[in-house]
């Protein structure tokens, strides 16, 4: 059996669901959050939200994965996937965004790349393609 810490590219942390973390969490590898998590994350690699998780806090990395409760602005690289048992209440900037239908969504959408590091929480300033949606399932 071999060490999944060998490489960067197999590197991969579980925060479990008895886990409460609260402050800044920063790391260069995938991360799975089924605990609780609030205050700010920032990740280079893939970040999911199990559904046993629940973020208070903005995210940012490269791409996002949401299936439990994040309650804050996300912010990807590549793309933002939102699953069918994801509660999201925040904004989303990213290239590329998914929402599954199930799933329950409130904020605004930015998909112009270039805008979303300088206009975190202002997207309607950017002068950008906003898609706005509120309340239950999409």
């Amino acid at each position: 059996m071999s060490n999944p810490y060998n490489s960067a590219t197999d590197r991969a942390s579980v925060l479990g669901p008895t886990l409460y973390f609260k402050g800044d969490l920063a790391a260069d590898e995938d991360l799975l959050i089924q605990g609780r998590v609030e205050g700010s994350i920032t990740h280079t690699q893939r970040l999911t939200v199990g559904v046993q998780g629940t973020v208070k806090a903005n995210i940012r990395a490269q791409l996002i994965i949401v299936e439990g409760t994040v309650d804050g602005d996300l912010q990807a690289e590549k793309s933002v996937f939102v699953k069918e048992t994801a509660k999201v209440c925040g904004n989303i900037f990213a290239p590329t965004v998914s929402i599954m239908e199930g799933a329950s969504f409130s904020g605004s959408i930015d998909m112009d790349g270039k805008k979303a590091g300088q206009q975190a929480g202002k997207p309607e300033a950017a002068g950008a393609r906003v898609a706005k949606a509120s309340g239950g399932a999409l």
